[in-house]
Formats: structure tokens, sequence, C-alpha cells
């Protein structure tokens, strides 16, 4: 294989892992721009999206309705995560909203254990998604499911510029991001505006739950936690708190990833991920808003 079919392959896995990570990103920024909550059981979101897919795929329904139906169930857990957990404590103090999160991180995880074991399970897909394309003579290859994952987090993403930008719901999510009061006292309803912004950031993380368990070919209760720290990652490279810089900050990360394990001596492969934190407290040092150079006010 050549340098540039080399480069071009990695390109290909950079672009799917990325899409994964800002996926996940969008969510934890969308919560964050209102809310200022880094949401830590916005990973477990992935579980119920791969874990409903794959109940929804066992009982014989159709692959594309079980995607739909991880994608709804995601938002639907997001829904009742939001009203049963975050709004009696909101308004407290953030360290409060905060170990909301991790206590709902561990009761969805241990439920997970509970209802389906710590064991790694099975992701069962159709035939047609392992199908293999072969570019430069099969020295360039992707499947079916790499190029779903680019699809669907792009049309994803369009759908949630559309509407932010387009709907009344979604000004308002802006207009609350930018201050919570002040979008009250002018009539936003902020419950809904809050609410909204759970239900879409469980749905994008349950997408990415169930795109991920397709790649790797499991699911397990345990297997957001660590994309979710990574895409926590990937939102603050690209500039925390903004759709913008998650999706930045995504791609930047897998392509991150993927390149140290390309391009650097194997022996270096195990050590990718204490390689990239590294990286970001390198980053923070010279640009600490991000590359987007996020700037927020703070209020006293």
């Amino acid at each position: 294989m050549n340098v540039i079919d080399y480069v071009f392959q990695q390109l290909v896995n950079a672009v799917s892992l990325g899409s994964l990570y800002a996926l996940i990103a969008v969510g934890l920024s969308l919560v964050f721009g209102i809310l200022n909550l880094i949401n830590f059981a916005h990973g477990d979101m992935m579980m119920v999206g791969a874990f409903a897919a794959l109940l929804l795929e066992s009982a014989g329904v159709p692959f594309p309705l079980a995607l739909l139906g991880g994608v709804v169930f995601g938002g639907a857990a997001g829904f009742v995560m939001e009203r049963a957990a975050f709004r009696p404590v909101r308004g407290a103090p953030d360290v409060t909203m905060l170990l909301t999160s991790l206590g709902v991180t561990y009761i969805l995880e241990n439920l997970g254990i509970l209802l389906f074991s710590a064991s790694p399970r099975n992701f069962p897909l159709p035939v047609w998604l392992g199908h293999v394309y072969k570019l430069a003579g099969g020295r360039i290859t992707f499947t079916n499911i790499n190029l779903l994952t680019l699809v669907f987090s792009v049309l994803a993403f369009l759908f949630l510029y559309w509407f932010v930008t387009r709907t009344g719901v979604g000004l308002g999510m802006r207009a609350t991001a930018e201050d919570l009061v002040a979008a009250r006292l002018v009539g936003v309803r902020v419950n809904l505006v809050v609410v909204v912004a759970f239900v879409l950031a469980s749905a994008f993380a349950g997408l990415a739950g169930l795109l991920w368990a397709a790649q790797v070919g499991v699911a397990y209760p345990l297997m957001g936690f660590t994309p979710m720290l990574k895409s926590f990652v990937a939102a603050i490279i690209g500039g925390f708190g903004t759709i913008e810089g998650a999706l930045l900050g995504g791609y930047v990360l897998g392509a991150l990833e993927i390149a140290i394990v390309a391009f650097l001596p194997p022996s270096v492969s195990p050590y990718r991920d204490a390689l990239v934190f590294a990286l970001l407290i390198v980053l923070l040092l010279f640009r600490p808003g991000g590359i987007i150079n996020v700037r927020r006010e703070v209020k006293l």
C-alpha cells in the first residue's frame, strides 16, 4: 500500500470514528449550553439506544425500525431522566447537579447489569451492512456500516441546525443558553426548552450508541462511559457549550486517535488515551476556550 492510499484509508477511519464522537459531544454541549451541566449520565443513553435496538431486532422488528426504536428509546430515557432527576434540583448549586448526574450514571449502569448482565452481547447486523467496498485495487476498504454512520450523523446534524434556527423551541433554546433568567422574563417556556434539549441530546447519544455497537459488534451496560469521556474531551477541544465546537472537536479527536495508531510506532498505541488527554492539557494551556475559543460571561 502506497502512502496516499494508506492516508486515505486512515481518513475513512477517522471520519467514521469522529462522527460518533461528534454525535455524543453535540448532546453534551446542548445540555451544558442551557444548564451549565456536565451530564455524566449522557453516556448511558448510548447503552439505552444500543440495547433497545438489540431487543427490538431480537423480537423480529426489521433492522431499520429497530434503529429508529433505539433513537426513540434514547430520547424517551432523556425525558424521564430530566423530569425525575434533574428538574427537582434545578437551581441548586452546580455541584449538586454534577453529583446528581453521577448518581444517575451509577443507577443506569447497575440497572443495565441487572437486566442484561455485565457480559457483552452480540449485536447482529443484516448481511448487507457488512458488505465491503474496495477502492484502489483493494488497498482502501470501507463497509456499509461506515457509510451508514456518516449518513446518519450528517442527517442528524442537519436536522439539529434546522431545529435550532427555524423553530420556536429551537430559538428558545438559543435564548436560554444566552441567559436563562432573561429568557424566562421574555416569555420563553424554559421547562419545555430544557426537556427538549435533554430529549434531543439523549436521542443523539442513543443513535451514537447503536452505531457504535454496530461497528464493534457488541453491546454491554458500561459501553457508554469511555466514549462519553472522550466526547467530553472533544467538546472541550472544539469549544465547550457550542454545537459548532462539539462537531469540530469530535472530528479532530477522531482524526487524532486514528493518527496516533496509524502513524506512530505500535508500542505507542496502548497509550493512545493518555496521549489524547496530554494533548488536551497542552491545548488548554495555550487556548483555554478551545479551538473556537468560546467566551462565557461569569455572573456574580
